[in-house]
């Protein structure tokens, strides 16, 4: 059976790469995102010093991730600045789902149920990339949906509640 995209090209129909409305919106949540855990990290300075280099590293990489959403969804496709910084933002979500697994503050021990999306990460973004190689733009657009809305913004969101580091920061 032949992949969405190529069975399009075949009947001679293009499959567009310009960037939809649900991309632009995708791009600027994950803008305000950054900016919510901006401000939460500004508002915590004064316990940096408490904070475990684990939590940070975890930050570092969501943060490599939200920046690279908006200019991977906005810009030119196909070319070799969007392979590149989509194998960094490919890199980042699995270290932030690797990392995940380390962090756990309020339960040593346990997993939360956001952990469901680490695992999925580690699923989705091999069939991201091979979705890529293979120029099934139709999968490759599916699939980077779906880990911005899953792992980045719905993960995200529940990182702000007031019994989490975030939410603690922002709102505390």
């Amino acid at each position: 059976m032949a992949r969405a995209s190529e069975a399009l090209r075949a009947r001679g129909e293009l499959v567009s790469t310009a960037p939809d409305k649900l991309e632009k919106l995708l791009g600027a949540l994950a803008l305000v995102m950054l900016a919510f855990v901006a401000a939460a990290v500004l508002r915590g300075m004064d316990e940096w010093g408490r904070v475990p280099g684990v939590v940070w590293l975890h930050l570092a990489t969501i943060v490599v991730a939200l920046v690279l959403t908006p200019v991977l969804l906005w810009r030119t496709r196909g070319t070799k600045g969007h392979r590149v910084l989509g194998y960094t933002w490919c890199a980042a979500m699995l270290a932030t789902a690797i990392d995940s697994f380390f962090i756990r503050l309020q339960q040593p021990g346990q997993l939360s149920p956001i952990h469901a999306l680490s695992l999925l990460t580690f699923v989705l973004v091999p069939v991201l990339v091979l979705a890529a190689r293979r120029h099934d733009v139709y999968r490759h657009r599916r699939t980077v949906r779906g880990l911005i809305i899953g792992a980045l913004l719905i993960a995200g969101f529940f990182t702000f509640p007031f019994h989490r580091l975030l939410g603690h920061w922002l709102f505390g």
